[in-house]
């Protein structure tokens, strides 16, 4: 009887091992092979066993600019989808107090969604542009005497991209740690003489840190590989590692993409485990 269960398990467990293998594994595998082919501009991909893909990465100057920016990136794009997320689940967890109105405010933060992320891009060209809503706006008010140039088709523009892309990703783990918080607590802490302030970092943020790293996680990988963003409102005077290794396979260099794309998975690798170190996520799984 024990050993029919224990198949039981293994026949529970292996649809999902299956999709693991066909859909990651056997992609990855591939990749890593790949990374290791020659290559010459009339022969794509000539097997053999090469390290000169990964020289090539390591010794580039290239590669560390790019690393250097796509980490600027990650650090603003992440302390500000932090703030942005952290307060809006803290309004939804604890101000909203109906479970009907929190799935309506929940479903509209959801409707950018609804679109391709090259139309949610393109939307913000009309706004952000030199004749743009905001330098218009600028203008109108005196504030500038000439249209904002570096409002779009730079570091800022692709910033404020990420963000719109990625705060959302922010505020669902959060709030699924806020939801669970028990509300004993915030009312000891009251009782206790804490003000709110207090309240929120002493009692809260400790007890929001799972679903504060699963955010973190979410966003620091999706910018690390992210190259539409950077293509639409970089407007090629913008460089990241995603961009780089988009612009290899462009010209049909797929070693040395396969090469640059288990670097960058490996640093991202590095980054997550290094998330995890600051709390438990399995606590919300």
């Amino acid at each position: 009887m024990e050993r029919l269960s224990a198949w039981i398990a293994y026949l529970q467990a292996l649809p999902l091992t299956l999709i693991f293998l066909v859909f990651f594994a056997l992609p990855i595998a591939l990749v890593v092979v790949v990374s290791f082919f020659d290559y010459q501009t009339y022969q794509i991909l000539i097997p053999d066993f090469v390290l000169f893909n990964y020289e090539d990465v390591f010794s580039s100057s290239v590669t560390y600019q790019t690393y250097l920016i796509t980490f600027r990136f990650c650090l603003m794009v992440w302390a500000i989808t932090l703030v942005l997320g952290f307060t809006i689940a803290y309004f939804l967890a604890f101000h909203i107090r109906t479970i009907t109105m929190q799935i309506v405010l929940f479903l509209l933060c959801t409707i950018p969604f609804w679109t391709s992320i090259v139309i949610r891009m393109i939307a913000w060209i009309p706004l952000l542009g030199r004749n743009g809503l905001v330098n218009k706006a600028l203008l109108a008010l005196g504030i500038t005497d000439m249209p904002v140039e570096w409002l779009l088709y730079s570091e800022f523009a692709v910033v404020i991209g990420y963000v719109h892309l990625y705060t959302l990703f922010m505020i669902v783990p959060i709030f699924n740690s806020m939801m669970r918080i028990d509300g004993s607590l915030l009312e000891a802490a009251t009782d206790a003489g804490a003000n709110g302030w207090q309240t929120v970092w002493n009692v809260i943020v400790p007890l929001c840190k799972p679903g504060i790293a699963i955010g973190s996680i979410f966003v620091v990988a999706m910018v690390m590989g992210d190259f539409v963003t950077v293509n639409v409102l970089g407007g090629g005077q913008v460089a990241s590692v995603g961009k780089a290794i988009a612009a290899e396979l462009s010209y049909l260099q797929f070693p040395p993409a396969a090469a640059n794309s288990m670097v960058l998975l490996g640093v991202v690798i590095l980054l997550i485990m290094a998330l995890m170190r600051f709390a438990d996520v399995r606590k919300e799984l």
